[in-house]
């Protein structure tokens, strides 16, 4: 397996042991936020939905006519745009104010209280975000000065339409419009008066359109009516004053040219009159109310695509705030189509008004004509062509109040109608008064919160873990710098510990114990000389593990002086120095301990000798070197104190001296450790390391960050030191640990070997 695999390979084994180490942080985060989703779920308001499902048909004409009324039209919604119009009409701020009026919705409690209809959680979220204040200011400024009451409805109407939910079936014509209340009564009522309102709202709208084209009629027909009672009161006048009772309509020619322009001249008129009716009707169209009748099929192209992108923008509006590059864009293509329609409406308003002044035109070019043969007429025959001409006038006048009048009545009837009630729109089921609440789901939140608190849990474990910058294992020595492991010591309480903790049943993690005894408590309270005090715990073991590290690490030629160090203090290098040597005398070698600390000395408080005499005098020629090794009391084991603390360690250690007591104490004894200060706390180490045969390295297990591990390292290496390995101390291992599962692996074997037969 290359290097890039090693990379890349997921062990498992480590990703369990880091969740079952931080275990308990996964079921504090899962407990909390199913305790905190309890406590909302079962205190929060309980919020009831009733629904009410319609049936929208398309509109045939812009007119309500006698054969719509009575449901002669198409099955089949051709047009999307007025499917999609109705569908916001029923979220329209004025179809909610309408409601709201009509339910006196101003007495209701529980919608003119300010938060009393809130949820427990509309309450959090409004006193997080501080709304509270400035629902106060808005209050302190409404009792300066009074509110209106259509105000109060609008502030109404805003919260019903934030509640209403408009949903349409697909492939259908059915659409569910829902509302949600505290009060289940209260919602089943709203949602069927807005059906209603609804219903009622388009009816007017379409009443409205036709009383509009009714009005322009009855203009245009009281004009004709009072031009026509002038014709025939000037016809019978001329008539008494000729006294003329009869005239032949082939009495001339002129008289008959006479009539032929006299009837395209009121054909000009009637056409003239439906081009300015049509010419009004377009000049009042709006792009957000554009009404069904425009027979324009590029301005429908246009309308439909345009209520498609506003949908569009709409619905992302939820989603992504205005300043989104996708809403910015969608806004300019939107505001560009709308632009577009506009620019099509004013060609159709242009077209109309140009067809409207050509009838107009002809209209009064045809009167020119007219007025000019009626001049040939009498100068022909003045009394009798005059007498004809306004008789033809009569005639065509009364023609075209007749074509008004049929169509006016058309219109009136259409008005009538409104009184059925007769709408496009029909309620099929009426909302029904909830009997459970949809919000909130208990059962469902608390399992929500259950599986997001483990995976977010188990989430936070991981962050946990990589944010853990300390040395954990082996692995993370041989990433850092490329050393192996000599072995692990496992965590023992100190003796301020051991006093704290009266009665602890932690004895060093005596895996190796036989199974007759693994119950016998064995009190330790001290670190140092654990092995030589208590041989048949498991961690002399592991001490001798790491002995025999040390002396495979030189097969040929196993190491004779020894140096001990560590990046930082209290990392617990003199503990594995005096353990140590316990175990090398173990072998019957004889072992020397030299204290080379000369700044912070300690062993000879562990070995409870005297330090009156010690390397700092012999460096400094106040005592030959017999007169500084003491015998110990273990046996095997000698002892180098420190000696009184000199003010120049460095420059004693770095002498010429120093390196000729080595050589000589190498003659007397099979192996020497030397215990020296942390590496980054003074030089004393790096001088020390040049004269040594090789250097084992103390790692706090868990407490020792990897910077500082890995700069002390780097000095080592910089001075030309030799590393043989790190030791991991202190290793607080846990069933369940990733490191655990090796550690335990480790001392199966080691006490099957240990095991009789």
């Amino acid at each position: 397996m290359n290097e890039l695999q090693k990379k890349h390979e997921i062990d498992l084994i480590q990703y369990w042991g880091m969740i079952i180490k931080r275990k308990w942080v996964i079921l504090t985060f899962t407990g909390m936020l199913v305790f905190f989703t309890g406590i909302f779920s079962f205190l929060a308001t309980p919020i009831y939905k009733s629904t009410v499902t319609l049936l929208i048909e398309e509109e045939s004409s812009k007119m309500l006519s006698i054969d719509e009324a009575f449901g002669f039209q198409s099955s089949v919604i051709q047009d999307l745009r007025f499917f999609n119009t109705q569908l916001k009409l029923l979220k329209s701020k004025s179809l909610a104010e309408r409601v709201a009026k009509r339910m006196n919705l101003l007495a209701r409690k529980e919608l003119s209280s300010g938060n009393s209809g809130k949820s427990l959680t509309g309450l959090i979220k409004d006193f997080a975000t501080l709304k509270w204040l400035k629902s106060r200011k808005a209050d302190e400024g409404r009792e300066l000065k009074p509110v209106p009451r259509a105000d109060a409805y609008s502030s109404i109407a805003e919260s019903i339409r934030y509640k209403i939910e408009v949903r349409p079936l697909r492939d259908t014509k059915l659409v569910e419009v829902s509302y949600s209340s505290p009060d289940p009564i209260l919602a089943a009522d709203l949602i069927n008066t807005l059906a209603e309102e609804f219903i009622d709202f388009s009816i007017e709208k379409r009443f409205e359109t036709t009383q509009q084209a009714s009005n322009f009629l009855n203009e245009q027909i009281s004009n004709l009516q009072e031009e026509l009672v002038a014709k025939q009161k000037e016809l019978q006048r001329y008539g008494q004053e000729k006294e003329i009772f009869f005239l032949s309509d082939a009495e001339s020619t002129a008289v008959n040219k006479f009539a032929s322009l006299n009837a395209a001249y009121t054909q000009a008129q009637i056409n003239r009159i439906n081009a300015e009716a049509t010419y009004r009707e377009l000049r009042d169209l709006d792009v957000e109310s554009l009404p069904q009748f425009v027979n324009n099929p590029v301005i429908q192209q246009f309308k439909t695509e345009y209520s498609r992108m506003k949908n569009d923008y709409e619905e992302k509006s939820k989603i992504f705030k205005p300043d989104y590059p996708e809403m910015i864009q969608l806004r300019a293509k939107l505001e560009s189509m709308k632009e577009e329609l506009k620019n099509e409406i004013r060609k159709a308003v242009e077209a109309a008004e140009t067809e409207y002044r050509s009838a107009l035109n002809r209209e009064q070019s045809l009167l020119r004509l007219l007025e000019q043969q009626r001049s040939d007429v009498v100068r022909m025959d003045s009394n009798a062509i005059l007498y004809n001409s306004l008789k033809i006038e009569v005639e065509n006048m009364r023609r075209l109040l007749n074509s008004l009048v049929e169509r006016r009545n058309e219109t009136l009837v259409s008005a009538r109608l409104e009184g059925f009630k007769t709408s496009n729109i029909t309620i099929i089921d009426r909302a029904e008064v909830p009997k459970k609440p949809v919000s909130p789901k208990k059962k469902l939140n608390l399992i929500l919160a259950f599986l997001i608190g483990l995976f977010g849990g188990v989430g936070l474990c991981f962050v946990l873990e990589y944010l853990d910058n300390t040395i954990k294992g082996p692995e993370d020595v041989e990433k850092l710098v490329g050393l192996p492991s000599l072995g692990i010591i496992p965590y023992l309480p100190s003796d301020e510990e051991g006093e704290r903790k009266t009665g602890s049943k932690h004895y060093g993690y005596s895996y190796g114990e036989k199974s007759e005894k693994k119950d016998e408590a064995v009190e330790v309270k001290r670190i140092e000389l654990v092995n030589h005090l208590y041989p048949n715990l498991s961690i002399s073991e592991d001490y001798k593990t790491v002995r025999t590290s040390i002396l495979l690490s030189h097969a040929d030629n196993p190491p004779k002086t020894l140096l001990f160090t560590s990046s930082l203090p209290r990392e617990g290098k003199t503990v594995t120095v005096v353990n140590m040597a316990v175990s090398f005398s173990q072998l019957d070698e004889k072992v020397l301990v030299v204290d080379a600390d000369l700044r912070k000395p300690r062993l000879h408080r562990i070995f409870k000798a005297r330090n009156t005499g010690g390397l700092s005098s012999y460096l400094t020629g106040k005592l030959s070197l017999k007169d500084i090794i003491l015998k110990t009391s273990i046996p095997n084991i000698w002892l180098l104190p420190s000696g009184p603390i000199p003010p120049n360690p460095a420059e004693l250690l770095n002498s010429k001296k120093m390196k000729e007591m080595l050589e000589e104490i190498k003659k007397g004894y099979d192996i020497i450790l030397i215990d020296t200060p942390p590496v980054l706390a003074v030089i004393d180490t790096l001088i020390v390391s040049n004269l040594v045969d090789c250097i084992v390295f103390i790692i706090k297990a868990g407490k020792t960050t990897k910077k500082p591990f890995r700069n002390s390292i780097e000095e080592l290496r910089r001075a030309k030191s030799k590393i043989i390995g790190v030791v991991f101390n202190e290793l607080k291992v846990k069933k369940g640990d990733y490191y655990f599962m090796n550690y335990y692996r480790y001392h199966q074997y080691n006490h099957y070997g240990n095991e009789e037969g």
